[in-house]
């Protein structure tokens, strides 16, 4: 079974997100949007197209807990659902049940170290 492929987004905390936008906006380039960057991306040897999100969280976010870390990887991953199911056989930590939106599915996980893990079925794959 193929997990994960991609890194689906990059999530960190920060003081005031809008200031942190708009310094990566004027002297990075960044195209931001008030949820962040979206970076576009083609497989190699393929047309299947992807994106990873760029995306500053004000830092009283709940959004990461029950980590206590700074940070949030996003990786895409391929059938959400047998990955579920082969994750709570060895064990991991699955934070909550499967989310679906018209844009894919989601589920939060927990590495050893503590970290959340957000992972993301896109639509359409």
């Amino acid at each position: 079974m193929k997990r994960v492929t991609a890194i689906g987004g990059i999530f960190f905390k920060c003081k005031e997100p809008e200031t942190v936008n708009e310094w990566y906006k004027t002297h990075l380039g960044v195209e931001t949007s008030p949820y962040g960057a979206k970076f576009d991306w083609k497989e190699v040897d393929s047309d299947k197209k992807g994106y990873t999100l760029w995306s500053p969280f004000k830092d009283s976010t709940q959004y990461f807990e029950p980590s206590s870390k700074d940070f949030m990887i996003n990786y895409h991953v391929e059938n959400i659902e047998a990955l579920v199911e082969e994750l709570k056989k060895e064990g991991v930590t699955i934070l909550d049940e499967i989310a679906t939106y018209e844009y894919g599915k989601f589920v939060h996980i927990m590495d050893p170290e503590g970290n959340k893990i957000e992972l993301f079925e896109p639509a359409g794959e």
